[in-house]
């Protein structure tokens, strides 16, 4: 019993950041139908930025953070701004191979900047441990997932009640009668690279308390892309939902068969759901007639 609550908490606090990156990546798919191969990097490059302002710069944690974000929002505006807005009207592959680019250039300037090395991460999450029932667990792991639960709270928030989020889903739906109803587009689609890049850097933030700074990091953001289509390529709650599992998933698979099965389940589960159902399971289905 304290191993399944142990593996528990590890895999609601995993499946939270998934579901942090894979929210990214579906904001963009909403507002732009392009599917975002560099999230894996944003994820990344959170991690490398905390770093770079808690210890580098030396700066206070609060600080930093708030440095860490402002640098992640400036970086969703750059990328949109100059790599995607000319591609505007271009067809959707061109956009999505442009982003696979993005992927290498993303880890090759953080190889640049910082090297190839792991390095220690700043823990700015609590230390210790908790007693959960006859289970003992990091404090770290349990504190995110209300953390990563209260900002998903807020993006569902901004979703339905701010008049961006709600423009974001007028594009999504159609984006010709959103122009047509005075809707920026271009001015969208930055809030949602902004939006990505920022819910990209916190989950950076969580996953680097618990697994270092490394480029390896870039390689787990991979595991979004089964988060997503698990849970539906444009569905914010999907992603969630889809986060949790795939969390679960993991670390019961490593905690009790091991032989690293762990590293591919997620692939696994991914192949099913395209299988079976390829919209997700609270993606909106789509159907064409010819």
């Amino acid at each position: 019993m304290d191993t399944f609550l142990q593996l528990t908490v590890s895999g609601l606090s995993t499946g939270m950041i998934y579901a942090l990156a894979a929210v990214g990546f579906v904001v963009i798919y909403k507002a732009s139908d392009v599917i975002n191969f560099a999230q894996g990097d944003l994820l990344l490059f959170g991690t490398y930025l905390i770093f770079f302002s808690i210890v580098q710069l030396n700066l206070p944690w609060t600080v930093g953070i708030m440095l860490t974000l402002l640098i992640a929002v400036a970086m969703g505006l750059l990328i949109e701004r100059v790599v995607l807005r000319p591609l505007i009207g271009e067809p959707i592959i061109s956009m999505i191979m442009v982003t696979i680019g993005l992927s290498s250039v993303l880890r090759a300037l953080a190889n640049a900047l910082w090297g190839p090395q792991p390095r220690t991460f700043p823990s700015f999450l609590p230390d210790g441990v908790i007693s959960i029932g006859t289970a003992v667990v990091g404090f770290d792991r349990v504190l995110a997932i209300p953390l990563g639960l209260a900002l998903l709270v807020l993006l569902g928030f901004f979703f339905r009640r701010t008049r961006d989020g709600i423009a974001m889903r007028a594009i999504a739906d159609d984006q010709q009668a959103a122009l047509s109803m005075g809707i920026s587009i271009p001015r969208v689609f930055a809030i949602a690279w902004a939006i990505a890049a920022v819910t990209a850097a916190i989950g950076g933030m969580m996953l680097g308390n618990i697994v270092g700074v490394s480029q390896s990091v870039a390689a787990i953001g991979l595991r979004v892309f089964p988060v997503v289509i698990l849970g539906g390529l444009d569905s914010i709650g999907g992603a969630v939902l889809g986060g949790v599992i795939i969390g679960l998933l993991e670390v019961y698979t490593g905690g009790y068969i091991g032989h690293g099965l762990n590293l591919i389940v997620p692939y696994f589960v991914l192949i099913i759901m395209l299988m079976v159902r390829p919209y997700g399971l609270f993606g909106k289905p789509i159907i064409e007639r010819v």
